[in-house]
């Protein structure tokens, strides 16, 4: 989920103690095989806007560290749906029977799919759109029998644990210091009377410090795109609206897209054995080998290793929906800093740092701003390219600040490059997990369908 600019130092290292000792442990997990015919499903999307009274946040979600599931069959559905977008994706799914609508975070960088329930005896008042399982025929609880709540058998970064009514617990945190907790259930997710997924495990949170779910849809096992068996899914990103409080809408579908005849497809790097015990590897996330970057007509001196795991697992490249921003290591970072200084130094902010991790903002017009610097290109293999018009290079940060959407991803504890969200507008990203790969497609999003 999102990094928060104003996460204290101490905040910061436990969060780091936590992340790297729980990925650790994470890695005995053995992954099992799915051979069951997948299904696909449709639903409508919106987007999350910057609360007025919050400092402006980058998106950043980081995922469990177990190795990832054999390809699995496709799916003979199609289904497509709209969603609106302004920082982060936000599905509204029909859980339960009869369902009930929750809205969910839409994540390729986490795994542990959970929604907000309404405990009977809060602490707090529940959010309106709770959960509430005793209105569902098809829930039910995990006990503490069951194997993910057994010790140093984490399957969700942070191992579960017995609560006093024997039920398995679970607590999930995330980079940036939001945290869910509660149990781990099994629930439908109901799209029509025909159409349903068998029960999948969730965590039902009563305890959170955001008042959505998160949808996880990374390569683990638990992950709601391996329990449904999906097979492919994608979306088109739009243009962002200039004006807070206004979203625009994109194109979102499961299973096979239409478009997809004009895609251009990456091979998802493999791990081998060894690597996936790496302590800063990620073999769960969408991790595709990029080759390097372009600022202008100039190609900056990165080498292609900077984008690839190195001998502790750290560099590796991944595409991530719920993070907003991207983020590079500080070799690359540095980099692409040294030439936007060159194009745009004198108009840089002084002294001023975006949320702890990006000084690379400007206070001056972003017109004449984007004009000096041009635009951007990501490069991968077999020539496919992330080309990011100069428009969209700077982000409005609020308070007449504008920042290149990119910040050091050491910053957040994590040594590796994240290809956010809004790097991706305009453009088709699907994740085909039956062929392990990733299509890119330029589009105009706010007219695709």
């Amino acid at each position: 989920m999102h990094y928060n600019p104003s996460l204290t130092t101490n905040a910061m290292a436990l969060l780091l103690f936590f992340f790297l000792f729980f990925s650790c442990l994470s890695l005995s997990i053995q992954e099992s095989q799915h051979n069951a015919t997948s299904i696909s499903f449709s639903f409508p999307l919106s987007s999350v806007p910057h609360s007025a009274n919050t400092t402006p946040s980058f998106y950043s979600s980081f995922v469990s560290q177990i190795k990832h599931s054999p390809p699995i069959k496709t799916s003979p559905y199609n289904y497509r749906s709209t969603f609106k977008y302004s920082m982060a994706l936000i599905v509204s799914l029909p859980i339960g029977t009869p369902p009930q609508t929750q809205q969910m975070v839409l994540d390729t960088g986490s795994q542990l799919s959970w929604i907000q329930c309404h405990n009977k005896t809060p602490k707090k008042p529940p959010p309106t759109m709770a959960f509430d399982p005793s209105l569902s025929s098809s829930f039910s609880v995990l006990p503490c029998t069951h194997p993910l709540c057994k010790p140093r058998i984490p399957d969700f970064t942070l191992p579960t644990s017995c609560d006093q009514n024997r039920l398995c617990h679970y607590s999930y945190f995330y980079a940036d210091g939001t945290y869910a907790e509660g149990s781990l259930v099994r629930e439908k997710f109901t799209f029509s009377s025909s159409q349903s997924t068998p029960p999948l495990i969730l965590g039902c949170a009563q305890d959170a410090s955001n008042d959505k779910g998160i949808l996880g849809m990374n390569l683990g096992r638990r992950s709601f795109a391996a329990q449904a068996k999906i097979s492919k899914f994608s979306y088109c990103v739009p243009t962002r609206q200039s004006q807070a409080g206004l979203s625009s809408t994109g194109s979102f579908y499961l299973g096979e897209n239409p478009n997809s005849s004009g895609f251009q497809y990456i091979s998802l790097l493999t791990f081998t054995q060894s690597q996936t015990t790496l302590p800063n590897l990620d073999a769960l996330a969408y991790s595709v080998p990029m080759q390097g970057i372009r600022i202008g007509n100039m190609r900056l001196n990165i080498p292609a290793s900077v984008f690839r795991p190195d001998r502790s697992g750290s560099g590796q490249t991944m595409i991530d929906s719920g993070s907003e921003f991207t983020y590079l290591v500080d070799e690359a970072y540095n980099k692409v800093r040294e030439e936007i200084v060159r194009h745009a130094g004198p108009k840089l902010k002084k002294n001023y740092v975006y949320g702890g991790v990006s000084d690379m903002c400007f206070d001056g017009n972003p017109t004449e701003i984007v004009r000096l610097i041009g635009s951007m290109v990501l490069e991968f293999e077999k020539g496919v390219e992330i080309v990011i018009d100069k428009e969209r290079v700077l982000a409005d940060v609020g308070g007449g600040v504008h920042c290149v959407g990119i910040g050091r991803s050491e910053m957040l504890g994590a040594a590796s490059n994240i290809i956010g969200n809004f790097h991706q507008q305009n453009l088709w990203v699907e994740f085909d997990l039956a062929n392990r790969r990733v299509g890119l497609g330029k589009a105009d999003c706010s007219r695709t369908v």
